[in-house]
């Protein structure tokens, strides 16, 4: 069983079977303010999952689909974001400083919202 909580580690905002995070299905999730700091997300789905305002620095979210997902004031600070799918995701004073945007495919203007976003490597599509 692993448990999600939310930054002060007192609250558990989701929980579900298994050792593992990596493939997992949270579409649609509350996770606003969630720790999910070093966790290993890879090819985690999480569309319209709301995120806003978690700690996800230095996470693996290599290749997770993160269509439609509310990133507001989410911290990405050096997360690994390569190959993940973050179009209709919405990015208002997300963190990215440092972020791998390697082949990540975003929306322009949400990047617009971003902050500290090195875009070099990432899919930059128009809206």
């Amino acid at each position: 069983m692993i448990s999600i909580y939310d930054r002060r580690g007192f609250t558990e905002l989701h929980s579900l079977e298994g050792d593992t995070l990596c493939g997992a299905d949270l579409s649609g999730v509350d996770l606003n303010d969630a720790n999910l700091v070093q966790f290993d997300l890879s090819g985690t789905c999480f569309k319209d999952t709301s995120l806003r305002d978690a700690d996800l620095r230095l996470a693996c979210l290599s290749h997770a689909d993160l269509r439609d997902a509310d990133l507001n004031g989410a911290d990405l600070r050096n997360a690994d974001l390569s190959h993940a799918d973050l179009r209709g995701a919405k990015l208002i004073g997300t963190q990215l400083g440092g972020a791998n945007l390697h082949g990540a495919r975003f929306e322009r203007r949400a990047l617009l919202m971003a902050v500290e976003a090195d875009t070099s490597g990432a899919v930059v599509e128009e809206s």
